[in-house]
């Protein structure tokens, strides 16, 4: 069995987008951990704020099961990848961690460069997945978030009501 790790983010009717996505990730994973939801500003682009949080579980899935069942669940939620890489989003379910995996092809980046890169991924990450190490850079998951300069981005936690 392996420890996955999922970044959940919308900025499109977040939480009608999140609470749904979150139902269908518990249909298919039932035992998971769930981090805050944080609120951001969009990365990128200019458009309406995130609302983001990070799921964790164990599955035996493989990898790229665990990713195409994201990404049936993106398409039921009317995902639209036709635009720019950097947009609004119905919903967003980002394989950030599967186990201490490493694979970067034209199909799956595990782990996501996100992780370091970006505020309202390691947040979450380091509430749900503190001591797991990760794969490239050899440092837990809360050092990461320790060193990070947390006023490259701005982020905060928001009361969800999850209904």
């Amino acid at each position: 069995m392996a420890w996955v790790y999922i970044s959940v983010g919308s900025n499109i009717e977040p939480a009608v987008n999140i609470r749904s996505a979150m139902l269908d990730l518990r249909s298919n994973y039932p035992d998971l951990i769930v981090s805050s939801v944080y609120e951001s500003e969009s990365v990128g682009f200019a458009g309406d704020n995130f609302y983001n949080l990070v799921v964790g579980f164990e599955t035996y899935q493989g990898v790229r099961e665990v990713a195409q069942q994201l990404r049936n669940i993106e398409d039921s939620h009317a995902r639209d990848r036709k635009g720019p890489k950097f947009s609004s989003r119905t919903i967003d379910l980002d394989l950030l961690l599967y186990g201490d995996v490493i694979i970067n092809d034209a199909s799956l980046n595990i782990p996501r460069d996100e992780i370091s890169k970006n505020a309202f991924v390691l947040w979450p990450l380091a509430e749900v997945a503190a001591e797991v190490v990760h794969p490239q850079f050899k440092q837990t998951i809360a050092a990461m978030w320790q060193a990070y300069d947390k006023k490259s981005q701005s982020l905060w936690p928001v009361e969800f009501d999850w209904g």
